[in-house]
C-alpha cells in the first residue's frame, strides 16, 4: 500500500471505531434489527439513484452485502442489544481479521507475507489480551452472535476482492439492497408488528443521529473508502489497518461514557498498534526493494 491508501485505511479505521458509540446512542429504545434495516434505507434513499450500479453480476453484488451489511451488521446490533459493551464489540469484532486473512489465503490464495502473518498474530494477541481483561461479565450468547458478525464481515471482505470492483461507492450502496427487507421480515417474524409500531414511537434525536453517522459516515463514506482500498490492495495489506477501529472505539469510550480503560486494554492496544505497524512495513519494505507496489497473489479474476 502507498501513503495515500495508507491514510484512508487509517481514516476508516478511525470512523469505524467511532461507530460502536454511535450504535450504542441509538439502540436504547429501537429493535435492533429493524435499526440496522433503516441504516439500510438511508444508505439506499437518494444515493441509489445517483450512484451507477458497478459493473458486476447481480450474484456478486448481492452477496457481498448479505455477508459484509447484512450479516455483519444483523448481528453485530443484536448482539450489542443483548449486553454487549461498544468498546468490546468494536475489539471482538476484529476477528474478522483473521477470518479475512484465512479466507483469502485459502480461497484466493492471497498468501500473506511473514512479516504480514507476524502482524496479524501480534494484532490478535492484543484483542485476546483486552477481550480477557474485559469479558468477564459479558453474556456468551452476545460473545457468539459478535463473532458470527465477524465471520460473516471477514467472508465479504474476500468477496469483494474476488469481484475486482473498482467502484467501492457503488458496491456499497448497491450491495445494501439486499438488507432491510429480510430484516424487517425476521424482526416481524420474532417479535411481531407491535415491534415496528414502538419502535417508531420510541424513536429520538439520539436514534437519528446514530442512524446518520452510521448510514452516512460509517457505510458510504467508511465502506466506499474500503472495498476500493480491497480492489487496488492484498487483503493482508488492507484489512490489519482496521486493528485500530478498536483503539478508537475505547477511546471514545472513556471520553464521551466514562469507561476507562483497564491495564489489559491499555497494553493490549498497543500490541495492536504494533501488529499493525508490522503487517504493513513488509509491503513498504518489499515495494521498495523491487522498485514498485506490492501486489497479491490472485488466482480468481471476479
Amino acid at each position: 500500500m502507498d501513503r495515500r491508501d495508507s491514510l484512508l485505511a487509517a481514516l476508516v479505521a478511525t470512523i469505524w471505531g467511532f461507530n460502536f458509540i454511535a450504535i450504542d446512542w441509538g439502540l436504547h429504545d429501537v429493535d435492533p434489527l429493524l435499526f440496522v434495516a433503516l441504516r439500510f434505507v438511508v444508505v439506499l434513499v437518494p444515493a441509489l439513484f445517483l450512484v451507477p450500479r458497478p459493473d458486476l453480476p447481480w450474484s456478486t453484488i448481492l452477496t457481498v452485502g448479505a455477508f459484509m451489511s447484512l450479516g455483519q451488521f444483523g448481528f453485530l446490533y443484536v448482539a450489542m442489544d443483548a449486553g454487549m459493551p461498544p468498546g468490546l464489540a468494536a475489539l471482538v469484532l476484529q476477528a474478522q481479521v483473521i477470518f479475512t486473512v484465512v479466507i483469502a489465503a485459502g480461497v484466493l490464495r492471497e498468501l500473506p507475507t511473514v512479516r504480514q502473518a507476524t502482524g496479524v498474530l501480534l494484532g490478535s494477541a492484543g484483542l485476546l489480551v483486552v477481550a480477557v481483561g474485559r469479558g468477564g461479565e459479558v453474556p456468551l450468547l452476545a460473545l457468539a452472535l459478535c463473532l458470527l458478525g465477524a465471520l460473516s464481515w471477514g467472508i465479504g471482505n474476500v468477496v469483494s476482492r474476488a469481484s475486482g470492483a473498482t467502484g467501492g461507492l457503488a458496491l456499497t450502496v448497491w450491495s445494501a439492497l439486499v438488507v432491510p427487507l429480510p430484516l424487517v421480515g425476521l424482526s416481524l417474524v420474532l417479535d411481531g408488528p407491535q415491534t415496528i409500531l414502538d419502535s417508531a414511537a420510541a424513536f429520538g434525536w439520539q436514534a437519528a443521529l446514530s442512524t446518520l453517522y452510521t448510514a452516512g459516515l460509517a457505510s458510504l463514506v467508511g465502506y466506499g473508502i474500503f472495498n476500493t482500498l480491497l480492489s487496488r490492495n492484498p487483503s493482508a495489506a488492507v484489512v490489519p489497518w482496521i486493528l485500530l477501529a478498536p483503539v478508537v472505539a475505547m477511546v471514545s469510550a472513556w471520553v464521551l461514557l466514562d469507561q476507562q480503560p483497564n491495564v489489559a486494554e491499555a497494553g493490549g492496544g498497543v500490541v495492536m498498534i504494533v501488529g499493525v505497524l508490522v503487517a504493513l512495513r513488509s509491503g513498504r519494505e518489499r515495494g521498495a526493494s523491487r522498485g514498485r507496489p506490492e501486489v497479491g497473489v490472485r488466482v480468481s479474476s471476479g
